[in-house]
């Protein structure tokens, strides 16, 4: 056995490297003794996969080996996004096995669990499993394995949830571009629009296991020709997801990239106001200060998790807020799945924008006057010789008393080090990778001026 480690999102390795047939062996077998240990041989396992390079193979041998350990195994009949296959482990009290590396380069593929709760696993729960690793369990039963098509329950959940008449009604004053990315929200976003006959026009709508060469996350620089398209029509805003569709990318009509926190902002004002919708907001403490403050002004309160939506999840299931998200391009909203859903997302873009009758450069523009001010985002990431370097360089972090001239007013330690200074407009937040000497150091102001000041001090 090769080394084998669960981040923040399941286990990720290289193709034909440390992904290979024999740990993928060791890992199902280890996810369906979890299950078998706090579920019982009884409990249903669904099995998924996105468009990577073995994924369908990789996710059959999976779904034989649990199989063949007594489960009823259903398996998906074609590729899907995670927020699908998690909709249904929530649907069927099923426990979920998706195959994906979400956002990560081509060369990798992934092994998510999602429990029957349909969120992320957390680290009691993927603890466990790795605890699991080459012991041996035998139900003597025989299972049996159903392939399955799950797109239809999940269609039926968007159904019930977007106002999909009022997209309809609202798309006379703009033009939707919708850039496949050679994902898996193809045959998913695109056919929930055909279904109510909104119009939209696309690229990049086959799946490629090499992503056309760019990397399946959808970034301002792997969406370039959408970006470019938009640019030189009018009234067109553009959408896309990743590799497996739990993050969305949003491009407004002046082909500029909008950043997550202001879809999360923009989404929760429309929640609010348009649906009627009541409870928190939950965002990780990496989130921007913009959404503190319009939360303030709407009378919604805030609770600040840890980054990584397996913590905003867990969240989600104990406070059902109007809306979760993450700056990293993830949100569920409450009733939903505590789980990100990049499609989701931008149909709940599409349906704010046609409630308002206003573009999305009119919603950002309202959303900047609302909160006073234009929030400016950076994450740098500092590379150390070696794990031993994190902890210290963090004790120099929590020392500081002042940055650039400024004092700091207030220190958190929930996830890193996360520092206020005085200006009430700055903060800057370091935390380690997890799975590298590397730290990540998000720094947030409202000027750039600011911003690079801090870099200098900081780096």
């Amino acid at each position: 056995m090769t080394n084998i480690k669960f981040g923040t999102d399941g286990w990720r390795a290289v193709v034909g490297k440390d992904f290979n047939a024999e740990n993928v062996a060791i890992v199902s077998k280890a996810i369906g003794k979890y299950v078998f240990d706090n579920y019982g041989i009884y409990k249903t396992i669904i099995i998924g996969y996105d468009p990577r390079n073995m994924a369908k193979e990789f996710s059959m041998q999976c779904a034989e080996i649990l199989r063949d350990l007594g489960f009823k195994v259903l398996y998906s009949d074609k590729v899907l996004p995670t927020p699908v296959l998690a909709y249904n482990a929530k649907l069927l009290d099923a426990c979920a096995i998706m195959f994906t590396a979400s956002h990560n380069p081509p060369e990798y593929l992934g092994i998510k669990f999602i429990p029957d709760y349909a969120g992320p696993a957390t680290s009691e729960i993927t603890d466990e499993i790795v605890s699991n690793f080459e012991q041996e369990f035998n139900a003597h039963l025989k299972g049996k394995l159903i392939v399955t098509d799950f797109s239809n329950n999940y269609f039926k959940c968007i159904k019930e949830v977007i106002d999909f008449a009022k997209i309809k009604d609202g798309v006379n004053n703009f033009h939707i571009l919708f850039d496949g990315l050679y994902a898996a929200s193809i045959g998913y976003f695109d056919k929930l629009l055909s279904m109510h006959n909104i119009k939209y026009d696309c690229i990049h709508m086959y799946h490629d296991t090499n992503f056309g060469g760019g990397m399946p996350e959808p970034k301002p620089q792997f969406m370039g020709e959408m970006i470019e398209y938009i640019k030189k029509h009018k009234n067109y805003v553009g959408f896309a997801n990743d590799g497996d569709s739990d993050r969305f990318g949003v491009v407004n009509e002046n082909g500029e990239y909008v950043t997550p926190n202001e879809i999360i902002a923009i989404l929760l004002m429309h929640l609010k106001k348009n649906k009627k919708y009541s409870g928190k907001l939950v965002k990780t403490v990496g989130g921007s200060l913009m959404l503190d403050i319009i939360a303030e002004k709407l009378g919604v309160e805030v609770i600040e998790t840890p980054v990584g939506f397996k913590h905003v999840g867990e969240a989600m299931r104990k406070y059902n807020p109007i809306i979760a998200g993450e700056e990293s391009g993830g949100l569920s909203i409450q009733g939903h799945i505590p789980e990100k859903d990049g499609i989701l997302a931008n149909l709940l873009v599409l349906e704010a924008m046609a409630y308002e009758g206003k573009s999305l450069v009119q919603l950002q523009k309202e959303l900047h006057e609302f909160v006073g001010c234009t929030f400016i985002n950076t994450r740098v990431d500092k590379k150390l010789e070696n794990v031993e370097e994190v902890k210290p360089v963090l004790e120099k972090f929590k020392a500081l008393e002042n940055i650039a001239d400024q004092n700091i007013i207030k220190k958190d330690y929930k996830d890193g080090v996360k520092l206020y200074l005085e200006d009430e407009k700055t903060w800057i937040l370091v935390r380690p990778s997890g799975t590298e000497p590397l730290l990540r150091i998000y720094i947030e102001s409202d000027s750039q001026e600011k911003i690079d000041e801090i870099k200098k001090n900081v780096l």
